[in-house]
C-alpha cells in the first residue's frame, strides 16, 4: 500500500512539473479508497470459491510437475488466459459487469484508477478457466504464489505519459492498449480485455490499436456520479433488482441477469429513464463543489485511514476473529463517511456521526483501540471527535453557499 500511494502521487507530481496536467484529487482519492476497501475484503477472505483450484489438479491433472522456474511461467500464462476470459464475460454479461464496473468508473486514466478494484464479488465462479494449469499438474501453491504477481503487473500500465513502446506493443499490454482498453470512444469499447499478454487479443478478436485521430475518453456511459466507492461498487446490481422487479415481463424478470452488458426491459426503459452520455464528446464529467479546504481534509480523513488499516495489517493475528470484522466494518463506514462529504451530500453529517458514535462505542466495550496503547487510542478518540465537528462546520458552509 505505501508503494502504491508514492507512485501515484509521484505520477501526479511529475504530470503537474513536465506537462502542468492536474488529475482531480477527488477522483485520485476516490481511486484510492476503493483500493483501500478491495484490499480489506481481499485480507479478510470475504468471498466464496464455488469450485477450489486445489480440488480441480487432484480431479483432471495428468501428471504432476515440479515447482521449477517453468512451473511458474505455465502458472503466469495460464492466470493470463483465465483472465482474459473472465474479463471478457464481465464486459458482456450484465450481472457480472457490477464486479468490474468499479474499475472503469473514473473520468481519469492514471495509475489511482487502477486501485479501483471490486467489493461486490462474493463467489468465485470461473475456476473452470485454469483447466490448462490443472491438467499439468500445476501445485495449488504456485497458482496462490503466482496470481498477486499477476495482479500487482496490471498496476504499471495505467498512466497516460507513456507512449508507443515499439516491440513490446506486439507482446505485452502497454499504456497504449489500455488505454483504448478504458476508453468509451465507439472504436474502442469493450477492447484490448488482456492482462499481460496482448497476444489473447489477438487471437480472439478483440485486439485495438491506440488511434492517434481519435483521443480516448474515460469512464462508463453510465457514469458513476459519485465519488463514494462503495456506492459505485454496488450501482449496476441495484439497477438490475430494480428493472427485474419493475417490468411486467416475466421472461426479462428472469433474463435479465444474463443479458448483454447495459441491456434493460424496454418497459422499464421507458418509465424509468436513466442517465446514459449520448455524445462522448461533449458530457460534463463528474466535479461537485469542492475547495482546497475540503481537499485538504479528505486527505486527512484519508492518511487516518490508512494508518487505522496499517494497525489492522500488523496486528491481525492478535485482533483476531471476529474483531477483525468489526475493524473491517468501521474501515468501511469511515469510507463511504468521508466521501459522501466528498460529493457534498448533506447527510454526510449524520454518517460522520454514526461512523464516529460507532468507535467511541469500541474503544469504550474493549478499554482501548483493539489493543492499541492509550496514546494512540487517545489520539483515536480526539480524532472521532473532531471529525464530526470539522464535518459540521462544512456542512454550514454548503449551507450559507445554497442560502446565497
Amino acid at each position: 500500500m505505501p508503494v502504491f500511494l508514492a507512485l501515484v502521487l509521484l505520477e501526479k507530481a511529475y504530470g503537474w512539473y513536465k506537462f502542468k496536467h492536474t488529475f482531480k484529487t477527488m477522483d485520485m482519492l476516490s481511486s484510492m479508497s476503493s483500493g483501500y476497501a478491495n484490499v480489506l475484503k481481499d485480507v479478510l477472505g470475504l468471498s466464496i470459491t464455488i469450485l477450489s483450484y486445489g480440488w480441480l489438479v487432484k480431479q483432471v491433472a495428468f501428471f504432476e510437475i515440479k515447482s521449477t522456474a517453468w512451473t511458474y511461467v505455465i502458472a503466469f500464462i495460464a492466470l493470463d488466459f483465465s483472465s482474459y476470459w473472465i474479463h471478457r464475460i464481465s464486459h458482456k454479461i450484465n450481472f457480472f459487469w457490477n464486479k468490474h464496473a468499479i474499475h472503469h468508473s473514473s473520468e481519469e486514466f492514471n495509475l489511482a484508477c487502477a486501485l479501483r478494484q471490486s467489493i461486490s464479488s462474493f463467489v468465485s465462479l470461473f475456476t473452470f478457466f485454469l483447466i490448462p494449469a490443472a491438467l499439468l499438474g500445476v501445485p495449488a501453491e504456485v497458482i496462490g504464489i503466482t496470481a498477486p504477481i499477476h495482479l500487482f503487473s496490471q498496476f504499471w500500465y495505467h498512466t497516460v505519459y507513456i507512449k508507443n513502446m515499439g516491440f513490446l506493443e506486439k507482446i505485452l499490454v502497454t499504456p497504449a492498449h489500455h488505454r483504448v482498453h478504458h476508453a468509451i470512444n465507439p472504436e474502442y469499447l469493450d477492447k484490448n480485455l488482456a492482462a499481460i499478454f496482448i497476444i489473447w487479443d489477438k487471437l480472439f478478436g478483440t485486439f485495438q490499436e491506440e488511434l492517434p485521430h481519435v483521443p480516448a475518453v474515460y469512464g462508463i456511459t453510465r457514469p458513476a456520479d459519485t465519488w463514494n466507492p462503495i456506492k459505485i461498487n454496488f450501482q449496476h446490481l441495484w439497477l438490475l433488482i430494480q428493472d427485474a422487479w419493475r417490468t411486467e415481463s416475466l421472461q426479462d424478470k428472469l433474463t435479465i441477469w444474463f443479458k448483454p452488458t447495459g441491456w434493460r426491459p424496454a418497459d422499464v426503459e421507458a418509465k424509468y429513464p436513466v442517465k446514459k452520455i449520448e455524445n462522448i464528446y461533449q458530457f460534463e464529467k463528474y466535479a461537485p463543489a469542492s475547495n482546497s479546504k475540503l481537499e485538504a481534509w479528505t486527505w486527512v480523513q484519508f492518511l487516518f485511514t490508512f494508518a487505522l488499516i496499517y494497525f489492522l495489517f500488523t496486528n491481525i493475528t492478535a485482533i483476531g476473529s471476529p474483531n477483525m470484522f468489526v475493524y473491517a466494518a468501521f474501515i468501511f463506514i469511515a469510507i463511504y463517511a468521508y466521501s459522501e462529504l466528498m460529493d457534498g451530500n448533506p447527510d454526510a453529517l449524520y454518517y460522520e456521526i454514526g461512523k464516529s458514535a460507532f468507535g467511541l462505542g469500541l474503544i469504550t466495550h474493549y478499554g482501548n483501540w483493539f489493543g492499541a496503547n492509550m496514546a494512540f487510542t487517545a489520539f483515536i478518540a480526539v480524532y472521532l471527535v473532531v471529525s464530526v465537528g470539522i464535518t459540521a462546520w462544512f456542512g454550514i458552509k454548503n449551507m450559507q453557499k445554497v442560502r446565497a
